[in-house]
């Protein structure tokens, strides 16, 4: 199910493009997108209050299983950019979807999504719908 665009559900986070970020040609190296991407769902996650620590404690973990990042725009060191995270679907699996914008101009650089389904911790089995915990944290009754 998607869901309206509601605030719940959605977060931003401002940051710096450190040095380390930074590639032999001077923009931020591909793969850093992704520790982006996880920088803005932790924050989500834990504003549902359903963080990783809550997450193992609710007996299930959530690994990725399909991820994607677009680049429009390379992101350069010391930029100040706003990475948005949005949940878009809850049901069936977790689907948070991402767009970073450059702080000053408000120009989308990237977008991306990354698809988590829950995993019970003690079986290692995958379930097919999300479970009653994550419905719970988010206020959703179906």
């Amino acid at each position: 199910m998607n869901l309206p665009d509601d605030p719940r559900f959605a977060t931003r986070i401002v940051h710096n493009i450190p040095f380390h970020d930074i590639d032999p040609m001077g923009v931020v190296w591909h793969g850093n997108y992704f520790r982006y991407f996880e920088i803005a769902r932790e924050a989500l996650l834990n504003q549902i209050d359903y963080g990783y620590r809550e997450m193992q404690a609710s007996g299930y973990v959530w690994p990725i299983v399909d991820t994607r990042v677009k680049y429009i725009a390379p992101l350069e060191f010391e930029q100040r950019i706003h990475i948005c995270a949005s949940i878009e679907e809850y049901e069936n699996r977790l689907r948070i979807g991402y767009q970073i914008y450059d702080a000053a101009s408000g120009k989308r650089m990237t977008t991306g999504y990354t698809i988590q389904v829950a995993v019970k911790a003690s079986t290692k089995e995958m379930n097919f719908v999300s479970p009653a915990v994550l419905l719970e944290k988010m206020g959703i009754t179906l």
